[in-house]
């Protein structure tokens, strides 16, 4: 059964006799939130805002007494906080909530154990070395847990350490080929949350985790074809253009498919930067910012304008 929305609870009542008493009590049933339900929400911000400042308080006193401690109580304490922290993840029998979200805070402590290690014995490593590694350590985590949080962590984990591998290690990589493979990375981890969502349901994806990730992807994707534009235009550029293109085709048509407002502004947007892009490339004189500026007015306002009748041929 759909779950009813608040709007057609307005709709229903605007057209039809349903009593107040009636529309009190579906409100109740359907759309407010119970005294049960902001105690659960209550209970996990809580928990989540404790562990997040129990690390923060970690991290700060390893950076406050660096000085002083020795390297054995350096590493032992970390080690020891993250021994504790899995053992009331395994053996504890608290909610799943509260053991995905101790797990978190263990996923972070991990990436503080590589820098704590990397700062005593000065490895010397590139910094894609300790992303990579803090990657890899959590991998299982990340799986096992199936946590929204700790995916989007993750995720970032392995943009930071392209990123960084790109810079420090691969210097003859183009910039626009280093975006063409983020916004590869991110558009299949997309594809891979959304399909697992749809079929499987493997994978916990709240809205912000797919908006988040197609964000990133839509801004990589941007980026790297205003790039392209003002550079030499090499291979990458091309299959850039050409992925972006399919991908944007079929972003727009899940958004109209799921009636999802996110795909159906960001989309358009990003076109609009990228020909804005183009048009700078053919002149860059005060003439030209003025058309720029009058098309992207326009633009905007044709967006928004298609935008909101959408919103009103969905609701209505």
């Amino acid at each position: 059964m759909i779950k009813i929305e608040r709007e057609d609870i307005q709709i229903i009542s605007q057209h039809s006799n349903w009593s107040e008493k009636s529309i009190d009590k579906i409100l109740k049933q359907e759309i407010y939130s119970t005294k049960e339900s902001w105690q659960k929400f209550l209970k996990l911000f809580f928990i989540s805002l404790g562990i997040s400042f129990t690390t923060a308080g970690i991290i700060f006193f390893f950076a406050y007494n660096w000085i002083d401690l020795h390297k054995f109580i350096k590493i032992g304490l970390i080690e020891g906080v993250i021994i504790i922290t899995i053992s009331i993840v395994l053996f504890s029998k608290i909610s799943l909530g509260i053991k995905n979200i101790l797990l978190t805070g263990a996923s972070i402590l991990v990436g503080v154990l590589f820098a704590v290690f990397g700062q005593i014995y000065q490895t010397g490593a590139n910094a894609y070395d300790f992303f990579l590694g803090w990657t890899i350590s959590i991998i299982l985590w990340v799986v096992i847990s199936n946590f929204a949080p700790l995916w989007l962590a993750f995720i970032t984990l392995i943009n930071i350490t392209f990123i960084l591998y790109s810079q420090q290690v691969a210097y003859e990589w183009s910039e626009v080929f280093v975006f063409t493979i983020l916004f590869i990375i991110n558009i299949l981890f997309l594809t891979i949350v959304l399909l697992g969502k749809k079929t499987t349901k493997e994978i916990t994806a709240p809205f912000w985790l797919t908006n988040l990730i197609a964000f990133a992807s839509i801004s990589f994707s941007t980026i790297g074809i205003s790039i392209g534009v003002f550079d030499q235009q090499q291979t990458p550029f091309f299959v850039l253009i050409i992925i972006t293109s399919i991908f944007y085709g079929i972003g727009i048509n899940y958004g109209l498919k799921v009636k999802n407002i996110f795909y159906l502004s960001t989309i358009p947007f990003s076109i609009i930067i990228i020909i804005s892009a183009f048009l700078i490339k053919l002149s860059d004189d005060a003439s030209m910012f003025i058309i720029i500026s009058l098309f992207v007015i326009a633009s905007v306002t044709l967006i928004i304008k298609n935008l909101i009748n959408l919103q009103k041929k969905w609701i209505n």
